[in-house]
């Protein structure tokens, strides 16, 4: 059911990239929470960019099993070398400066559509609900 409503939410939502939409295909999508938990790295430091805490929610819920409410599982990032790519897939995709700004401050849910192509991923599509 997740998959369809991140593919329906791919589908429906405007100003997707002529570029993403060509080159790539959703292969992967999750929405989670951004609480407080996912504003800081493993070592108390604050969190300035959405993409580092959207790469520490991943690392949350996958590496140490800290996971939020409205958190979803996704195979993507459940590696380490992929989780290591977000900031690059961030830069190739889209998310709005109002979006990153939200997710630094916290306390949203943010859907995540991950393009590529077969178990590449490229670049990210997020949406702050």
């Amino acid at each position: 059911m997740k998959r369809y409503a991140v593919i329906l939410i791919a589908a429906m939502s405007t100003g997707l990239s002529g570029q993403i939409a060509r080159a790539d295909e959703v292969i992967d999508g999750y929405s989670a929470y951004m609480g407080q938990d996912d504003l800081c790295n493993s070592s108390g430091a604050r969190l300035t960019e959405a993409w580092q805490i959207i790469r520490q929610d991943r690392a949350n819920f996958h590496k140490f099993g800290l996971r939020q409410r409205g958190d979803e599982d996704d195979s993507y990032f459940a590696s380490e070398a992929n989780r290591a790519k977000a900031e690059a897939m961030l830069q190739n995709g889209e998310i709005s400066p109002a979006a990153a700004r939200r997710i630094v401050r916290g306390d949203v849910t943010i859907h995540v559509m991950i393009y590529g192509k077969g178990t590449v991923g490229r670049s990210l599509k997020v949406i702050v609900e």
